[in-house]
């Protein structure tokens, strides 16, 4: 089979739809080690026990569609228009009102609304805000991205980092900050897990969708790092970097 070119792979990867936050494009392209405690399978358990839950930033609701049950009470935040829309299609028929929100606070719902609020990935928790909506007892369940996360690849487009950019969203910080907001922390669990990029179409089509790993990305912006990336891979194999990720559960104290 013909080895596809650069201009191909490049071309091929603007193109494509990056709306939603689902990532089966890159199957067979980029692989991502999962960390070993499976949130989506542990958030669905708490929403089966849960009366009336949020879910802040859904993304696409890719995530919140896939459990098995939904409270009678479903809720859904996202900021971002292509994702509000996509949502709404996938998680409305489930029984959810997705609600389109800006993602600072306040958020649009009433003190003390919601048993369960969670997060896959939120770009920045509001703790008071989330502790704010939780009703006395409620959990906020979240797995967050961690410190430096995917870093070797920001630093290959935007060399080196400076600590404070290397050390942010440390679990340490996050639990401070729901303590700080009156929030009882039960567990947190990090793990930084293997992922490889097979080819450079993979690498432009996560720059696209992850937007805040290289901010302004574009193709012609950096074309010829993409290009010195491309024969990097092709020559020596897969770029490897490493995410980040930590599961966080906190309580609002109360009956």
């Amino acid at each position: 089979m013909k080895r596809r070119t650069f201009e191909e792979l490049v071309a091929e990867a603007d193109a494509v739809s990056v709306d939603g936050w689902d990532f089966s494009w890159l199957d067979g392209r980029a692989t991502e080690q999962r960390p070993s405690w499976g949130y989506q399978r542990l958030m669905g358990e708490r929403l089966a026990r849960a009366a009336a839950a949020l879910d802040i930033q859904t993304g696409g609701g890719e995530v919140l569609a896939g459990v098995p049950v939904l409270p009678r009470t479903m809720l859904a935040t996202e900021s971002w228009p292509p994702n509000v829309a996509k949502a709404t299609a996938l998680l409305h028929p489930l029984g959810a009102v997705v609600v389109a929100d800006p993602d600072e606070p306040p958020l649009p719902f009433a003190d003390g609304a919601f048993d369960l609020v969670v997060s896959r990935h939120p770009v920045r928790a509001w703790w008071g805000e989330t502790a704010r909506v939780l009703a006395p007892g409620g959990v906020y369940f979240s797995q967050h991205v961690g410190p430096a996360s995917v870093f070797e690849l920001v630093e290959y487009f935007l060399g080196p980092q400076p600590e404070e950019g290397r050390r942010a969203r440390h679990p340490d910080d996050a639990v401070a900050e729901a303590e700080a907001a009156g929030l009882e922390v039960v567990e947190v669990r990090s793990e930084r897990l293997r992922t490889e990029f097979h080819d450079i179409g993979a690498v432009v089509y996560f720059l696209r969708k992850v937007i805040w790993m290289v901010p302004g990305f574009t193709v012609e912006a950096y074309r010829d790092r993409l290009r010195e990336l491309h024969d990097r891979i092709e020559s020596e194999g897969p770029f490897v970097a490493h995410t980040a990720r930590f599961l966080i559960e906190a309580r609002k104290p109360g009956s």
